[in-house]
């Protein structure tokens, strides 16, 4: 079960010599819905999206290893973006699995030295550094931290005919985002034992019994999904440039 951690509170994470954290980038993702444009190389101001969350990692000193996880047509652009970008950190460029959790499997692969791992969608292009930390440091306590927002939104739940069967009270809603942090052991403990289609590593972990802390996400950390996303997106990442 996920528990929401009011940011500042709970324990911080003390990296010791040799706690190395890896990053798993999952991007292999088929882009149904951007009118057969792969959004991972989508041109946001005037950078591929996926760019953006690997200067990040790149930028995050815990960070000593990252797995770019793309569609298999995708692998040779990924690995070519890499080299034009110069990132000095270790990149493991590979293809994904056919489901989401196949793909962050086959990224914690190469990564398997590291204590830590932080999983992140490349359709998220607004992660920053702060938000990183503050996985880092909510991961401290259970080993699993998963980053997130309260619903501003009425939820309904709605039946497959259409019709509203419940209204759930909004407080202690919360909308699951990336990055989410783990140790790396208990994740592939997980990925080893859970063969059931999951829609996150967090679920996946929480199926296990094991306890989930929430931390503050961010609202402009949204998911680009349609081309109406990739306009809010470089909003964002323009209005923080200017700032």
């Amino acid at each position: 079960m996920a528990q929401a951690m009011p940011q500042g509170s709970g324990p911080s994470l003390r990296l010791e010599p040799g706690d190395s954290v890896g990053a798993v980038v999952v991007a292999a993702g088929a882009s149904s819905r951007m009118g057969g444009v792969d959004k991972i190389f989508a041109p946001i101001c005037g950078s591929p999206m996926v760019g953006f969350t690997l200067d990040q990692l790149e930028a995050f000193p815990p960070v000593t290893e990252i797995a770019l996880v793309l569609d298999a047509s995708a692998v040779e652009q990924g690995r070519a973006l890499v080299r034009q970008r110069g990132y000095r950190k270790t990149i493991h460029v590979c293809a994904g699995g056919e489901r989401r959790q196949d793909s962050v499997r086959r990224g914690l692969e190469p990564l398997h030295s590291c204590r830590w791992v932080i999983v992140h969608d490349g359709a998220r292009p607004c992660l920053d550094l702060p938000m990183l930390q503050r996985g880092l440091d909510a991961a401290a306590e259970f080993g699993a931290a998963v980053a997130g927002v309260p619903v501003k939104d009425t939820i309904k739940v709605v039946s497959k005919q259409g019709v509203v069967t419940d209204t759930p009270a909004r407080e202690g809603l919360w909308a699951a985002q990336t990055p989410q942090v783990f140790r790396y052991d208990l994740l592939w403990d997980a990925h080893q034992r859970c063969t059931e289609t999951v829609t996150d590593d967090a679920m996946m972990v929480e199926r296990l019994g094991h306890t989930v802390r929430m931390f503050t996400g961010s609202y402009e950390n949204i998911k680009v999904t349609t081309p109406e996303d990739l306009i809010l997106a470089e909003a964002f990442l323009s209005s923080r440039a200017g700032r």
